[in-house]
């Protein structure tokens, strides 16, 4: 990557930063989810630009409806956050689906459908696990929870950014991303692990209910980076099917908001997993 775009690029990265590190330390419960649903509108919207760009049929304001339901259900009827998704994603299907009957010119209605939902499934349900965290670890811990998945995630991405950079020469999936190499997937994973076992020590003063040790660290550091990989390479993949360089132009020297979130939407998930199972003190 060129300086010129570099110079852009890090200002940016570092104010995304710093707006997720001020809004998860010192916004109120109800400021987060004001957040998230503002986040989950613009990548959905981002998401079905991708569809556009692909020519594939689809209903942007159905979907990002069903999106922001799920969010605003999962955090407000917090007593049963798992039903209350189920009830919005069954609302959701029925609504794309009575959108799609009285269509008489739209000769490709398979390709409607399943592309709306998927951008709902995809963006929303995915992003939907920092509101779970949350909600299910305690606004304590669960704010704790999603600062830990951002510095962990952004750090593999900060180090395979860098060291691919430097010494990247052999190429992870080229048809896919032709920029990421083997090199910095493991300069990646690499400062992931790190920053998690600091991240955990800075931490572990200040859990109730966690209890996150050295070991869990280093498999969270590996797993958060790994799932961050994968949702990168998701997105490049949709990119590419949909011949665009980047999900939209809102940040500067980083294309579209969907383009900074990609890593996190299969990181989060990862660590609400694991929590789920491995963490509870």
């Amino acid at each position: 990557m060129s300086f010129d775009k570099l110079k852009y690029r890090l200002p940016t990265g570092l104010a995304i930063s710093a707006a997720l590190f001020s809004a998860a330390w010192w916004l109120p419960f109800h400021g987060w989810l004001v957040v998230l649903l503002a986040i989950t509108a613009v990548a959905l919207w981002e998401f079905y630009g991708l569809l556009q760009a692909a020519r594939i049929p689809h209903f942007p304001f159905v979907g990002i409806a069903g999106g922001l339901a799920l969010i605003l259900g999962t955090g407000v009827l917090q007593q049963a956050p798992g039903r209350v998704e189920i009830m919005v994603l069954f609302a959701t299907l029925l609504a794309v689906l009575l959108r799609q009957f009285p269509q008489k010119d739209n000769p490709r209605p398979l390709e409607t459908i399943a592309g709306t939902l998927f951008g709902v499934l995809y963006v929303a349900f995915l992003f939907n696990f920092f509101t779970r965290l949350l909600v299910d670890w305690g606004d304590h811990d669960g704010r704790l929870l999603a600062l830990y998945a951002i510095v962990v995630t952004k750090l593999s991405d900060v180090g395979a950014f860098f060291v691919g950079c430097a010494i990247g020469r052999h190429k992870l999936i080229p048809r896919i991303s032709p920029a990421k190499s083997w090199e910095g997937c493991f300069g990646g994973i690499a400062l992931s692990v790190l920053g998690s076992l600091a991240a955990a020590a800075l931490a572990r003063p200040h859990w109730h209910q966690v209890s996150l040790g050295a070991g869990d660290a280093v498999a969270l550091g590996l797993l958060l980076s790994l799932a961050g990989i994968a949702g990168d390479l998701t997105e490049s993949l949709f990119k590419r099917a949909a011949g665009v360089k980047d999900s939209g132009r809102i940040l500067l020297g980083m294309g579209g908001l969907l383009d900074v979130l990609d890593s996190l939407l299969f990181a989060v998930p990862m660590l609400y997993v694991y929590a789920t199972f491995f963490l509870a003190g």
